[in-house]
């Protein structure tokens, strides 16, 4: 393991996403060991990340929450679980890629949907996603769109589709008209 390169990775640490050093090194560490209790595989994270990046001391117990909540995740398959909906919007800063994150934020604003929205810019990172042609666009952890500025209509029925709906945060309908 040791030609494994460290790549920054977000993490949602409570309500921040913080980028993490070596954070996919570790997670692919502990998932190759799916015989490893969760709070042992937990324990194996944390001290991994905390070599290669600065954790606050009061903070500690909230990233033990969020690496287990990823690792129970990860092992779970990488469905979603329903936390809040996350956008990435994968491309070099090109005009067409400009445009789908303003399409994707005026949607988001006109349906009144809450997410983390995410640019990615690193050729690695948009490889990670099996991306060759950007502008791409990417709903929890979903892949959606690849060399094309997607509709309107198709980018709203994807994020809408994809909004975790409760009582406290139902999209409402669509304006009709």
């Amino acid at each position: 393991m040791m030609d494994d390169i460290p790549l920054q990775r977000n993490l949602k640490v409570g309500a921040v996403s913080i980028g993490l050093i070596g954070l996919d090194v570790a997670f692919t560490r502990v998932l190759a060991q799916p015989e490893l209790a969760l709070a042992e595989a937990v324990e194996l994270v944390y001290a991994e990340i905390a070599h290669h990046n600065y954790i606050p001391q009061v903070a500690e117990a909230k990233y033990r929450h969020a690496l287990e909540e990823e690792i129970v995740r990860l092992r779970q398959g990488g469905s979603f679980s329903g936390g809040p909906l996350e956008v990435r919007i994968l491309g070099t800063g090109c005009v067409s890629c400009n445009n789908l994150q303003r399409v994707v934020i005026e949607i988001m604003a006109t349906r009144q949907i809450a997410a983390d929205v995410f640019q990615v810019h690193d050729p690695d990172e948009i490889g990670r996603f099996g991306v060759l042609q950007t502008p791409a666009l990417v709903v929890n952890g979903k892949v959606k769109s690849i060399g094309r500025l997607p509709t309107p209509a198709e980018i709203e029925e994807w994020l809408v589709d994809a909004a975790s709906f409760d009582d406290k945060g139902l999209a409402p309908p669509a304006k009709q008209g």
